[in-house]
């Protein structure tokens, strides 16, 4: 008997521990699945809404904010030029696009730290993951992709090519179809998750052109984001329509617009778009209407009767009642902070967390619930983001500038009655891909990459100062208007100019972009380099373009070497000119020393040349095949007539590879 209990003993025993070990083999981690829809943002909120994350883009950190404390209690060093965020679904994990880094950054929110770098294309920007967190989705803003990135394994497992640009990224709440908008052409690209390809592409519509051309009218350019509404039936798209067909004029050039996309068939509701003046016209004391410029992001009210749209230019925040027609019925002028770009709800709905970019700080706006008529209030406090600012304290305040249509913040208005910024016509710094009427004729908006070393300014070398763009604020931009420009500045106003020359001068402002014509390595391809040796030989293309900065523009100096539009020598007729374009006598800011021809053009820079079209001085050449043959029947822009097929594309391949 004893034997026998010693054995019923032992035999439980074994029972037991074959018993834990099966228990503890099949237990599995609890999947946590995201129920609602998602759009990438440079500030993103956890399920509980009391932790905050903001992408501090040109500091490279992220802060961890707690709402409760208002406090902020961590910075976490991260790539260069962060900017959008997204949580895992079960929010132990932080995803950022590191813009110039060409990489997401993997952050373990335990840990506060960088856990892991995951390549991806050139420049990422938007950024979600998949409701279960399977699956991140990543936009390549210069590689023209999406990476769809495993998150285990931690690698690129597809990437799919879409139209130029893309940028923020939206996905429904079931994760079946993930938006993508596209920055400067106003496409927005509809992707089958199941299927991982483009289903359809949707294209704003122009708005219409109008008599009065100071109401609303152009083409749809800069979408900034893509935001669901909480029914999942619609989206709203803020963006900018651009007049292209008369002089430029502040009052008559830019105007901010709101789209509205229908999700059940991917098409815009034209009817539905909120324009100055049209759904979107709130009335001062003086009946006027006020004006706002460079719409960046949009919130929902959780029950949909309200809808908030941020005005990054003028730094407003515009209130929609969607209960009551669906226009907007407040305008909050004035948030507390430059710049702002993001914005999360409060769970509640109570209070809005407003993300500003240049004074990296956290606004809050007591949005005044669902009640109708309640009035939305921005506190005046803000909540510092950063330990320190990583800009030398002169290109913060130009590169501030750069990005404000606030006409009351400096020294003397940028802009007239808050109607547009440098960055309206220089999207996020660089171009719109627009040609705008001026009274020299049709401009292609160029881009300010080394715009500082190439010598000469404007297409025609009119200028050698950069204190002359002082023309371009009055005449087009409607500020500094109370200053004669033949007369030198007041100091407060000179140093405003002295601030913007130095941010545009800045090394990590306008990096020169990678090029995706090159190999992976980064090298040039065999065919890039076979277009090498025809660029600085047959073709003759080394005569203009040639140095560091590849343009001889910055040989046209006087006999001490300072830059000077009396030197002449290096500006060329390739051949270029049309009816529309017409010579000047000068400007007062040169005493009309500096007439120019309309023949005559300055020599632009080559080195990412193949991000900045269209091209030449009035936009004509879609292509660099267009300016080597179309544009060029003369001959007078590289000697290409002598070239076989073969050697032009080649020689394009180059081209295109230049970093």
């Amino acid at each position: 008997m004893r034997k026998w209990r010693i054995w019923i003993a032992a035999a439980f025993v074994l029972l037991m521990m074959l018993s834990g070990c099966s228990e503890k083999e099949t237990v599995t981690q609890e999947t946590v699945t995201r129920n609602a829809p998602v759009s990438s943002n440079s500030i993103v909120k956890n399920r509980a809404g009391d932790v905050l994350y903001t992408a501090n883009i040109d500091v490279n950190t992220i802060s961890v904010i707690d709402v409760k404390q208002n406090k902020v209690t961590a910075e976490i060093a991260v790539g260069r030029e962060p900017r959008q965020l997204a949580l895992s679904p079960d929010e132990k994990t932080l995803y950022v696009t590191c813009m110039f880094d060409n990489k997401v950054d993997v952050i373990d929110i335990a840990a506060k730290k960088v856990t892991a770098s995951i390549p991806v294309g050139i420049e990422p920007f938007g950024i979600v993951t998949s409701p279960d967190g399977g699956k991140i989705y990543v936009s390549n803003y210069r590689s023209s992709t999406l990476s769809i990135i495993d998150p285990e394994k931690r690698e690129v497992t597809k990437t799919i090519k879409v139209e130029e640009r893309p940028r923020g990224l939206a996905l429904t709440a079931d994760g079946k179809k993930l938006y993508t908008v596209h920055y400067l052409s106003g496409h927005i690209s509809v992707v089958d998750t199941s299927k991982e390809k483009v289903g359809k592409i949707i294209a704003l519509a122009p708005s219409p052109d109008k008599e009065d051309r100071k109401k609303s009218q152009g083409l749809p350019n800069t979408v900034e984001q893509f935001v669901i509404a909480p029914d999942g039936k619609t989206a709203w798209v803020p963006h900018l329509v651009t007049n292209t067909d008369t002089p430029i004029h502040f009052e008559e050039t830019v105007f901010p617009a709101i789209s509205v996309i229908d999700l059940e068939k991917d098409e815009e509701i034209k009817q539905e778009r909120k324009q100055l003046f049209e759904k979107m016209d709130v009335r001062d004391v003086k009946n006027e209407t006020i004006i706002v410029s460079n719409p960046a992001d949009v919130a929902f009210m959780p029950d949909a009767s309200k809808a908030f749209v941020l005005m990054s230019g003028s730094e407003d925040l515009v209130v929609f009642d969607l209960v009551r027609g669906g226009k907007a019925t407040q305008i909050v002028r004035r948030i507390p902070g430059d710049n702002p770009r993001g914005m999360v709800l409060s769970n509640d709905g109570n209070e809005l967390y407003v993300h500003n970019a240049m004074s990296h700080s956290l606004a809050r706006i007591e949005t005044g619930g669902n009640e109708a008529y309640a009035e939305a209030k921005a506190k005046p406090e803000t909540l510092r983001l950063i330990a320190k600012d990583s800009l030398p304290p002169l290109v913060r305040k130009g590169k501030t500038i750069f990005f404000s249509a606030n006409s009351d913040k400096f020294a003397a208005p940028i802009t007239g009655n808050n109607w547009m910024s440098c960055a309206s016509c220089h999207a996020d710094g660089d171009i719109n891909g627009l040609t705008l009427m001026t009274p020299k004729g049709p401009r292609n908006v160029p881009s300010n990459v080394l715009a500082m070393r190439t010598g000469l300014f404007m297409w025609d070398g009119s200028r050698d100062d950069f204190t002359d763009y002082l023309l371009t604020v009055q005449g087009e931009m409607g500020g500094l208007t109370a200053y004669d420009p033949g007369k030198p500045l007041p100091p407060k106003v000179e140093e405003m100019f002295t601030a913007l020359k130095a941010y545009l001068e800045y090394s990590d402002s306008f990096p020169v972009p990678k090029s995706p014509y090159r190999n992976p390595d980064g090298t040039l391809t065999v065919k890039a380099q076979q277009g090498k040796v025809l660029f600085e030989g047959k073709a003759g293309c080394i005569t203009c373009h040639a140095g560091e900065t590849m343009t001889d523009s910055v040989k046209a100096v006087d006999a001490t070497g300072k830059l000077t539009t009396a030197n002449t020598q290096f500006l060329h007729d390739v051949g270029t000119a049309s009816q529309l374009d017409k010579g000047t006598p000068g400007d007062p800011r040169a005493n009309y020393t500096n007439p120019r021809s309309k023949e005559l053009f300055d020599t632009p820079t080559l080195r990412g040349v193949w991000a900045t079209a269209p091209y030449l001085h009035d936009g004509s050449a879609k292509t660099i095949y267009d300016v080597l043959v179309t544009r060029n029947k003369e001959g007078k822009h590289g000697n290409v007539k002598g070239l076989s097929d073969e050697e032009i594309s080649s020689l394009i391949e180059y081209v295109n590879s230049l970093e």
